[in-house]
């Protein structure tokens, strides 16, 4: 048997059913428009990922006897009503508390310097004057530059007029439609299937099941840690209590990392505001049970169905889809290796039976 006879029975062992090449092909062609149209087709796709947050409680009030577009209106009006709150109440308090925070860079710088000082004093032979110098100010320059970037990126990003009425006009339309003609696009994109389609409705029914699990799971995750972090910190007094909560709320988008990125912040606040002391202690302990208790009880009961990947393909996911779609890749990165996962379980083999290299 030669090389072409091998290629073509592997060809017809893999790729044996027409669906499975549409599959294929499918794929490959939303794998190229996400990639290049990413960031002008993000309006569409924060839609996309809203519906699927309200779609439950659309479905909450039908079974209730509610008219459908009656639901989807009120799911709107949660929708619209909860991004006022949050830019009226929390948007202002995160800003004030971001904006103290960078302020308390040269205390940190001087805290720095003392450190250093002293470890000079102990052992002269390993650190000199110039050398604590060097470092003084080369973290006074980075704290400066990381200062000016986060203030320009926030004008930039979040103030951005044109790109602020494209999301708020662009949105709540994306979603109101996909909520309400959700079974006509169902429909059309069902006609633009193969008819037999075994590979493609198996692989289907799983994804919808854990795409919906993961993303108000997820959400939920978000809005619990952070709330619960922010009333810990509140308790023991710490300052910036509610933007430690909201960065380690967003810290749980990356399984394992996030929660090792925000620990610095946290560890850094706490030891400028309490010093080496008991407090400190109690903080960070009460920190490390809440990342116990996400990790341990609430991923396993919001995430059950969707994380069911060995930890190092979670973090591979995550450095992979992170580093071709950014923030979105991230948040994604547990589904779309439970994509590849559910394609590679459902893929056809045909003629598994066959010794392709008996001939060889």
């Amino acid at each position: 048997m030669n090389f072409i006879d091998v290629m073509g029975g592997w060809l017809n062992r893999y790729f044996s059913r027409p669906d499975a090449i549409f599959l294929v092909v499918a794929l490959l062609v939303v794998l190229a428009v996400l990639y290049t149209l990413a960031g002008a087709l993000a309006p569409v796709l924060t839609g996309l990922v809203i519906a699927f947050l309200l779609q439950g409680l659309v479905s909450r009030l039908e079974a209730l006897g509610w008219p459908r577009l009656l639901s989807i209106s009120v799911a709107m009006v949660v929708l619209i009503g909860s991004v006022f709150a949050i830019v009226l109440l929390v948007v202002p308090l995160l800003w004030q508390q971001a904006t103290s925070l960078l302020a308390l860079a040269p205390n940190f710088v001087g805290m720095l310097r003392d450190g250093l000082s002293s470890l000079a004093e102990r052992f002269p032979e390993f650190i000199t004057e110039e050398q604590i110098l060097g470092v003084v100010n080369e973290s006074s320059k980075e704290l400066g530059n990381l200062s000016a970037f986060l203030l320009e990126s926030a004008f930039s990003q979040v103030f951005s007029l044109f790109g602020l009425l494209i999301y708020l006009v662009l949105v709540p339309i994306s979603v109101f439609f996909l909520l309400k003609d959700k079974e006509l696009l169902m429909a059309h994109t069902a006609s633009l299937l193969p008819e037999d389609r075994p590979l493609i409705d198996a692989v289907g029914v799983e994804m919808n099941a854990q795409l919906g699990n993961y993303v108000r799971g997820k959400v939920v995750e978000i809005v619990v840690v952070g709330f619960i972090t922010f009333l810990t910190f509140l308790f023991f007094g710490l300052n910036y209590a509610a933007l430690l909560g909201v960065l380690v709320g967003i810290s749980v988008l990356i399984p394992f990392i996030g929660a090792a990125i925000v620990t610095l912040p946290v560890f850094v606040i706490a030891v400028l505001q309490f010093g080496w002391s008991l407090d400190l202690g109690w903080v960070m302990l009460a920190y490390a049970v809440i990342q116990f208790l996400d990790g341990n009880v609430l991923v396993p009961l919001l995430l059950s169905e969707a994380v069911d990947l060995h930890p190092i393909t979670i973090i591979v996911a995550v450095l992979a889809f992170g580093g071709l779609w950014g923030l979105w890749g991230v948040f994604f990165a547990i589904p779309l290796a439970t994509l590849i996962k559910a394609i590679y379980t459902a893929w056809p083999r045909a003629a598994d039976d066959v010794d392709l290299t008996a001939d060889i």
